[in-house]
């Protein structure tokens, strides 16, 4: 390789991709244009750097089966920089597999860490860790460590482990001041800035205030129910809910959250959930069935109670598991159902829901009303008083 050539790549190793570009911008053999393609790709012109790492590997002959590596891995981070996800990996097995097999270690270590990259970027967390863990970070050159803590670093702050990440960040701050590389230096210190910045808004009783990382570990750690509007999972410190999947239970559970301990009109919650400007009859209807539906999704966390004017979610602070709950859960809204509408809601068969409700009837949680097919069920207005308590004095006879 000649001199120019060989200044430039030791340009670009130290971040310095103009200095390169001064050396090779107008050659345009294969090694010249692999190298301005890397350049390219990092002053940001992705495009122009892969039409140049193609052009490249293009020029490399049959007997250049390494430099042609090289090219597909570089082409490899470009994609995963401009968050190109889609290709598929073998290309890139390939290529590590032939850096290895040549003896470039430190770039095959550099396409291991891009794949572990691409499987962070797509949220496959384990397969991630478990690759990471096969390389070790003290055999490589100090900005291939501070990739490896960033790495690290990333996994951490998905699983919300600020302090874990905190210290990978640390040690990539040393590894990238050993480096020497600016852009480097730069991304680490961005990623710190993160662990400083707001990363939470919480509500409650009314007011709502900012919280960074370390606090929004603790909130999760702590005993109180969170209706996590990130991740679209209701939650407490042992029990996890994903709403991920239904958008109008989460609206639901989100409004309800927000107004705790308070409760949410009927209108508010239609409003909201269906976006509907009037909460006529047929709205009361589907709310009260994906009310009974969120109950069912929150048994274990939290029940919705029904008020006067619409719902409030109640935490349970010390929950006893209740034969028939689901039922009984069912039938805290205060309306009126049928035993075949509770067996629809339930997914159970209506002789399943007779004898839950039987057995409820027997312990004076539930009443019925009507006969036949007519017959509902609801739980009693006001427990300990007789109904006709509430109804009004009759008027006068003239």
């Amino acid at each position: 390789m000649d001199s120019l050539i060989t200044a430039a790549a030791r340009a670009l190793a130290a971040g310095d991709p103009l200095g390169a570009l001064n050396r090779i911008a107008l050659r345009n053999d294969a090694p010249a244009l692999a190298l301005r393609g890397i350049a390219m790709a990092q002053l940001g012109d992705f495009a122009r750097a892969k039409t140049l790492l193609r052009s490249a590997a293009r020029a490399f002959g049959p007997k250049e089966a390494m430099a042609r590596a090289r090219c597909v891995v570089a082409e490899a981070e470009i994609a995963f920089a401009s968050r190109e996800l889609g290709q598929a990996p073998q290309a890139l097995d390939a290529a590590r597999a032939t850096l290895e097999a040549h003896g470039d270690f430190a770039n095959a270590a550099h396409a291991r860490y891009l794949e572990i990259r691409r499987l962070l970027l797509i949220g496959r967390l384990e397969d991630a860790e478990a690759k990471l863990a096969e390389l070790d970070p003290a055999r490589f050159p100090p900005a291939a460590r501070v990739v490896h803590e960033l790495i690290v670093a990333g996994i951490a702050l998905r699983r919300l482990r600020p302090k874990s990440a905190r210290a990978a960040l640390t040690r990539a701050r040393r590894a990238a001041a050993a480096a020497r590389i600016p852009a480097l230096t730069a991304e680490v210190e961005s990623a710190l800035a993160v662990l400083d910045a707001p990363a939470a808004r919480l509500i409650a009783k009314g007011g709502e205030r900012v919280l960074r990382l370390e606090e929004v570990e603790k909130v999760l750690a702590g005993k109180m129910l969170i209706v996590d509007a990130c991740r679209h999972v209701v939650r407490d410190a042992s029990t996890v809910v994903s709403l991920a999947t239904r958008p109008v239970l989460f609206t639901l559970a989100r409004q309800l959250g927000e107004a705790w301990p308070g409760d949410v009109s009927r209108e508010a919650l239609v409003a909201r959930a269906f976006r509907a400007r009037r909460a006529d009859e047929s709205y009361r209807a589907r709310l009260r069935v994906e009310i009974g539906r969120l109950r069912k999704m929150l048994r274990k966390l939290a029940g919705v109670s029904a008020t006067a004017r619409g719902f409030a979610l109640v935490p349970r602070r010390a929950r006893v598991d209740t034969p028939h709950a689901a039922v009984l859960a069912f039938l805290a809204d205060g309306e009126a159902w049928s035993s075949s509408a509770l067996g629809l809601a339930l997914g159970a068969s209506q002789r399943t829901v007779q004898r839950s409700i039987d057995a409820l009837a027997a312990m004076g949680k539930v009443q019925s009303f009507g006969r036949g097919r007519a017959r509902r069920w609801m739980t009693p207005p006001v427990p300990g008083f007789a109904t006709t308590l509430l109804l009004p004095a009759p008027l006068p006879i003239d």
